[in-house]
């Protein structure tokens, strides 16, 4: 059989070596897009977490100096439950306006849900259960650990 002199298209020889090269840059850019994805969700949970204890800490702050009005028994001036810093507290003056610390709840970006952990003065820092007393601290309820090593809730 004589070969045909305009014969286009490719031998099967290239096509294996396109495909090898395909398969190398491939493997190597899975690894690092995972890397990115993971990089972006402990970007958001620091940010969630900083919003949060910064909204409970201003919620603190106005309740000791007597915003709210009497501070109620047991909470030592923190919030009862997250939900009050995004329903607002009535401020204690003549138009009882409601004051509001967070717009809403963060979404978790490792569990995909609102949920977080809670923790009252009163627990213990490392503890995963929730006195229920008030709000002195959040965390994220995920079980992995972060690229620094330690793990999400210690954040």
């Amino acid at each position: 059989m004589a070969r045909r002199k305009n014969q286009k298209g490719l031998t099967l020889v290239e096509l294996i070596v396109a495909f090898s090269i395909l398969l190398i840059l491939t493997t190597m850019a899975v690894p690092l897009a995972r890397s990115k994805v993971r990089a972006e969700r402990e970007r958001e949970l620091r940010a969630d977490l900083r919003e949060m204890r910064d909204a409970i800490d201003k919620y603190h702050d106005l309740a000791l100096a007597n915003y709210f009005g009497t501070l109620k028994e047991g909470t030592h001036g923190y919030p009862e439950t997250l939900e009050m810093l995004v329903d607002g507290v009535k401020v204690n003056n003549a138009e009882g306006t409601k004051m509001r610390f967070l717009r809403r709840i963060p979404r978790d970006p490792f569990t995909g849900r609102a949920e977080w952990g809670l923790r009252s003065d009163q627990d213990d820092t490392k503890s995963t259960t929730w006195g229920g007393q008030n709000v002195f601290d959040v965390y994220t309820k995920a079980m992995e650990k972060g690229s620094d090593g330690t793990p999400y809730a210690e954040w």
